[in-house]
């Protein structure tokens, strides 16, 4: 197990179940120190996990006492995580689609490239929704648009690290990336900052109800914030052109 002073890992959940447990000791048996933020939970899957961070100065638990989706309980644990003096934040789901064992790969490739956000590239098997494929496909063009394919790659998938103080700055500049628009809204905005991407191919897998899964995924109410996130982040982009155009110019090699 890898021990830092500077990175750690962030989970966010909310009503997340079993699971939750299974991730946090998955998460624990590869690094320390790991974030758990409740945000807002109903079920009772912060309970165990309580217990486990009794007995483990490596595991701490943060909690809101409403759910305000995952960007909110994202940027609760990142604001308290800069205070704490961490400089980088790997954020991994609760439901166990992130593999454990990715960990110490993207966290060895933030500290070669400590200023990059290190994004995590899934690799579907077939466990997964063919809708929830297909469908972000939609997603990934809009933020490249937004980026002027700058290498974001997928927008959705949350196993990802950032570095802080950046992320906090552009969480803080507005009210939005506070639920689900959190992932590829983060992306953006970093991209646009200058924050360079690196992509890590990273196996996914979806568990079914029966074996324990959970998804708070509302395909109308999701998909209506994504497609209200890529309107305002496209104008947003616009207003950028000649920046994110002249990045572009100076990213490519030189014959």
């Amino acid at each position: 197990m890898h021990t830092s002073a500077t990175h750690l890992v962030l989970i966010p959940s909310y009503n997340t179940g079993a699971k939750l447990v299974e991730t946090v000791r998955a998460a624990r048996a590869r690094w320390s120190p790991v974030w758990v933020v409740i945000d807002g939970s109903t079920d009772g899957s912060d309970a165990p996990v309580a217990a486990l961070a009794a007995d483990d100065p490596g595991l701490r638990v943060l909690r809101l006492e409403r759910n305000g989706g995952k960007g909110a309980a994202v940027l609760h644990g990142l604001r308290a995580a800069a205070a704490a003096g961490f400089t980088h934040a790997l954020t991994m789901d609760a439901d166990g689609q992130h593999p454990a064992e990715r960990i110490a790969d993207l966290m060895a490739a933030s500290r070669a490239a400590p200023d990059a956000m290190i994004l995590g590239q899934p690799v579907f098997d077939a466990s997964a929704p063919r809708a929830r494929v297909h469908g972000r496909r939609i997603s990934n063009f809009f933020a490249d648009l937004a980026t002027l394919w700058a290498g974001i790659g997928d927008s959705l998938f949350g196993f990802r690290l950032y570095p802080i103080v950046p992320l906090l700055r552009v969480m803080e500049r507005g009210r939005w990336m506070r639920g689900f628009d959190f992932d590829p809204e983060a992306a953006v905005r970093l991209a646009w900052t200058g924050v360079r991407p690196v992509r890590i191919a990273t196996a996914v897998r979806y568990f079914r109800p029966e074996e324990g899964g959970v998804s708070h995924f509302d395909y109308l109410r999701d998909n209506a914030l994504l497609v209200w996130m890529h309107s305002r982040l496209l104008v947003g982009a616009l207003a950028r052109l000649p920046q994110l155009a002249a990045r572009r110019l100076r990213a490519r090699p030189r014959l």
